[in-house]
């Protein structure tokens, strides 16, 4: 007995080690498989570490388990910026013996465990997602060898966004966890789906609808894949405490959704449709005293696409609702709600709302009212809305922390009738809506807002337009001995006639403390003392004379910063009078980041450019400041200055300001500015400055010509320079043009003038985009001497001249035009040392050059070269010394690493033979024709070569060009992507987990 259960214990253990063993011994071929099928199957960029990888027949014998950590995939073009998923760990369960005997591998599970999903469609329908190999064409695609066996999907603690912007339609979900299992192999089988996400959001054309609540859902689902048709049943669903289920199907035989889909409510009362109410559903919840009944119920039937919606209809109905918070002694009692929402159309402008039914009592203040809506088209409504609340009452209703209130809320409303502006018709309304005696204190600060007042009543009996009457006949309050009064009045919407006051003054820092604003920084005070009177009708006409607009308003120590404008603005005082046709701004001392400006002028068109989003505010203004900081304004983080983290600034188009500026000093990039002064224009997003002068470089630059961000994409400007006594040295160390175009520049000590017309594009960090530049202009060296260069270093080493390595220039005149990426210097003449030599020659913006230097040097200067060949020259004479050698040197390469040769192949000893057998041969009228004969042909080989490398070089500043537009592209999708990244970022923060445990933000903004 003993020895048998020895052998069968030692076959167990046997048994177990084998299927420890089997798969590291064949881990290898396992992963080839899995590396053959992504390379035949996805379009994508997968990466995961191969030293993370581990197999296990254990986990769900008798498949082999492959877990890869750190798996990820992240799309192709235009998706190249977007992680489409990254798993923390991903495992795959294959069948093991298809995997060692059969040519084709069955997948039998998947498990999807911790990490992310970002699922992203754009405009024209591309979606991230879409990453399957294109098997059009069957001869060149490799299809899939694995078989579909699975039955089980498991998904757990996984993130997951959709952003579909083609429908409008953003989803954010945390924290999901599903197990799916059914036979997936069949055509038809049944799937037992169990699903539990944490919903962060959803929004669907600009409107949130839900916004942090749990879901779980336990369903069978039959799933029909022919058909493709997926009907539920036996289902249970939750959305914080709301039960429901659902029955029916779905089905997608064609691009159209087909449905017939039946919901209700499930085991619920008034307690469960509570917990979906924003700012209820928080740590008090579970004390949360209840009673009461609630229904629901609905159905959605019939064919969703591009052209219908299905019909629809929802009913819900709560009867003798209460709840009461703990340890409070009112409650919010005599809840009844009757809603009915319905379509049985396919036209969603056919919806119909009907609440014939609400009321409820706020302690001893009920509240009631009645809404009927026939469409969506015209609005045909029946409405009224009456209430009166003690806000005394509320705070021992509700639990509202550390603040006090007091005074009475009245609302009285009824609106019938349809909108229809076509023909200029409003329902009929009459409403006040009052609030008396108010009183708030905030335990953050002790000084109380008192005697609050806002009285408003809407009227219009006959449901015309021009007979709405808007009176706002009393709105103020106090605040520690300050007060802020006004009233407005609005009546006839086509003439739009206005009556209207605000007086006073409000310290903003104290609201702050009273109502505080998250990542919000305000303070300072604002005094207005304003009355005005008048129809915009006059003021589209310009009838300012009709406008009767006097006060005048200002500012005091304000301060303001936020996450959008971390440099912070300070406004030490700013006073302006108001006249009908103007704001004359009398005073301006501010500091804006860290550049004090002061100002002065007018504004015009100010009461069209408020009411209306098509005017344009018109000023004149004078700007001064003693500095200016443009970096400041350029980038995000005040602590980052280079150019990789400075951006486009877009000028608004709705502003049409005339400037004269004065800035003692401005920093821009790496350029110190001084003594700035000229005049400027902002006018439909293009900035235009007109002979702006300034000292920098260590001369005097002055510029005309625009800046236009119309196209944010791709901003260009558009300059005309005038230079005077500008270092070259200084140009070189802080322009990125010279640096690329003229990089000899480093070695030349001098100044330089120029007349110059430049333009192009500007990147995304600000910066010229070299490849797109296009200029031309006169370039004039004063005086300037070239140094320690590596092109002297070769011209002397090439010719064994005799000379010094330093090359001195004056009054030297330079045309050039720059084209396609290349800077073009037309042929000039200068005494190089001191022979007569013409130039020509470019400078391509990816560094290369191509230059011609054609040299008259006499043969003398060429030193022991000339006297070993004289002797061997018979009849050379004793003037050969004297006789032109026509030296043609081609310089090619790069600055950083040029090559030189000379032209036509020869060698100085052939080309000082040549020469000096002419001479002995020919009369010197014939050596000169000769001489110039060389150079010509010279000159036509490289000119040859010259249009050659203009093609190569303009065909990389297409590419160029086609890059900076895609980093353009990237950026502003990044502008796009903000919904989702800061839903990313609240799902890494941890903050997708909703519980009654912690308290629910729905009511605070969009994340």
């Amino acid at each position: 007995m003993k020895k048998a259960l020895i052998i069968t214990g030692s076959i167990f253990l046997f048994i177990i080690l084998v299927l420890i063993a089997i798969p590291f011994f064949f881990k290898d071929k396992i992963l080839a498989r899995i590396d053959q099928e992504i390379a035949a199957s996805v379009n994508a960029q997968v990466y995961y570490d191969y030293d993370k990888v581990s197999l296990s027949l254990l986990r769900r014998f008798p498949n082999v388990s492959a877990t890869i950590r750190e798996f990820g995939i992240r799309g192709n073009e235009p998706f190249e910026n977007d992680t489409l998923m990254h798993l923390n760990s991903l495992q795959v369960d294959v069948n093991l013996r298809s995997v060692l005997f059969d040519d084709y591998p069955e997948l039998s599970g998947i498990h999807l465990l911790g990490g992310s999903m970002y699922i992203k469609v754009l405009e024209d329908g591309r979606a991230n997602y879409d990453i399957a190999v294109d098997t059009g064409d069957e001869a060149i695609a490799e299809p899939s060898e694995f078989r579909m066996g699975i039955n089980l999907i498991e998904v757990k603690d996984l993130n997951f966004v959709y952003d579909d912007r083609e429908r409008d339609f953003f989803m954010a979900l945390a924290n999901v966890d599903m197990d799916g299992e059914g036979d997936f192999t069949l055509d038809v089988y049944d799937l037992y789906a169990d699903a539990r996400a944490d919903i962060v959001r959803v929004d669907y054309e600009g409107v949130n609808y839900l916004q942090h609540k749990r879901f779980k859902g336990d369903t069978k689902i039959n799933v029909d894949m022919n058909q493709m048709r997926f009907a539920f049943s036996d289902g249970d669903f939750r959305l914080n405490d709301f039960n429901f289920d659902m029955t029916g199907w779905l089905a997608m035989p064609t691009d159209a959704i087909e449905m017939d889909l039946a919901f209700g409510g499930k085991d619920n009362s008034f307690r469960s449709i509570l917990s979906l109410v924003p700012g209820i559903y928080n740590e008090n919840f579970q004390g949360l005293q209840t009673s009461g009944t609630m229904d629901f119920a609905g159905f959605v039937r019939g064919v969703y696409d591009e052209q219908n919606m299905p019909s629809f209809e929802m009913s819900l109905k709560v009867e003798d609702g209460m709840f009461q918070y703990p340890d409070l002694p009112r409650p919010v009692s005599d809840v009844n709600m009757e809603m009915l929402v319905r379509n049985s159309t396919s036209d969603v402008d056919n919806t119909q709302v009907q609440i014939p039914v609400f009321r409820m009592n706020f302690g001893q203040n009920p509240v009631s009212g009645r809404l009927a809506v026939d469409n969506l088209r015209t609005y045909d409504m029946d409405g009224q809305l009456k209430g009166s609340l003690n806000l005394e009452e509320l705070t021992s209703i509700f639990p509202i922390e550390g603040t006090e209130l007091r005074g009475t809320l009245s609302v009285d409303a009824t609106a019938k009738g349809r909108y229809d502006s076509a023909s200029n018709r409003i329902p009929a309304i009459n409403a006040t809506m009052n609030l008396r005696n108010g009183f708030v204190r905030n335990a953050e600060y002790p000084a109380p807002i008192e005697n609050l007042q806002v009285h408003t009543s809407i009227v219009n009996n006959t449901g015309n337009m021009d007979d709405l009457q808007v009176d706002i006949s009393q709105f103020g309050f106090d605040l520690e001995g300050e007060s802020i009064s006004g009233n407005m009045k609005v009546s006839h919407l086509k003439q739009l006639n206005w009556d209207g006051s605000l007086h006073g003054t409000v310290d903003l820092g104290k609201m702050m403390a009273i109502f505080p604003m998250e990542n919000v920084i305000m303070e300072g005070k604002i005094r207005a003392d304003i009355d005005t009177k008048g129809r915009y009708v006059d003021v589209e006409a310009g009838r300012y004379d009709r406008v009767d607009t006097r006060g005048d308003v200002e500012i005091m120590n304000l301060y303001y910063t936020d996450l959008d404008l971390p440099q912070g603005v300070r406004i030490k005082n700013a006073k302006a009078d108001f006249s009908p046709n103007s704001i004359n701004l009398r005073n301006f001392d501010a500091r804006l980041g860290q550049s004090p400006v002061t100002a002065s002028g007018s504004l015009s068109n100010y009461i069209a450019y408020a009411m209306s989003q098509d005017q344009v505010l018109k000023g004149q203004l004078d700007i001064k400041s003693p500095k200016f900081d443009v970096n400041e304004w350029m980038t995000g983080d005040d602590e980052t200055q280079d150019t990789a983290s400075l951006s486009v600034i877009e000028l608004p188009r709705n502003i049409d300001f005339a400037m004269t500026v004065a800035v003692d000093e401005v920093l821009y990039d790496n350029l110190v500015l001084q003594n700035a002064r000229g005049r400027m224009a902002l006018r439909d997003g293009v900035l235009s400055l007109q002979d702006v002068a300034t000292q920098t470089l260590g001369g005097q630059v002055t510029f005309n010509g625009t800046y236009d961000s119309r196209d944010i994409k791709a901003p260009s400007f558009d300059m005309n320079f005038k230079v005077d006594a500008v270092s070259i040295q200084e140009a070189f160390a802080s322009l990125n043009t010279v640096q690329a175009f003229a990089p000899i520049a480093q070695n030349v000590k001098g100044n330089f003038n120029t007349n110059f017309a430049l333009s192009g594009d500007l990147g995304p960090n600000m910066m010229p985009v070299l490849s797109s530049l296009d200029g031309s202009g006169l370039i004039k060296i004063i005086q300037a001497a070239v140094e320690d260069s590596r092109l002297i270093q070769g011209i002397t080493s090439l010719t064994q001249l005799r000379d010094t390595q330093s090359i001195n220039f004056r009054d030297v005149v330079l045309s050039t035009k720059i084209e396609d990426g290349r800077l073009l210097v037309s042929p000039f003449t200068v005494r190089l040392w001191d022979y007569e030599t013409s130039i020509e020659g470019s400078t391509g913006f990816d560094g290369t050059i191509n230059y011609l230097l054609n040299m008259k040097v006499p043969a003398g200067r060429f030193g022991g070269q000339v006297n070993n060949l004289l002797s061997t020259i018979s009849g050379a004479g004793a003037g050969a010394e004297s006789t032109i050698i026509p030296v043609a040197i081609n310089l090619g390469g790069s600055y950083q690493n040029p090559r030189f040769n000379l032209a036509g192949g020869n060698s100085i000893e052939n080309l000082l033979t040549q020469a000096v057998r002419s001479r002995v041969d020919a009369e010197r009228g014939r050596v000169e024709d000769q001489i110039q004969q060389v150079q010509a042909d010279v000159v036509e080989q490289y000119r040859a070569k010259e249009d050659s490398l203009k093609n190569e070089l303009k065909q990389k500043a297409d590419m160029a060009r086609d890059s900076v537009r895609r980093e353009a592209d990237r950026q502003v999708e990044e502008a796009k992507n903000k919904a989702a990244n800061e839903a990313k970022n609240l799902l890494r923060r941890g903050l997708g987990n909703i519980s009654p445990a912690k308290k629910d933000t729905s009511d605070r903004s969009n994340p």
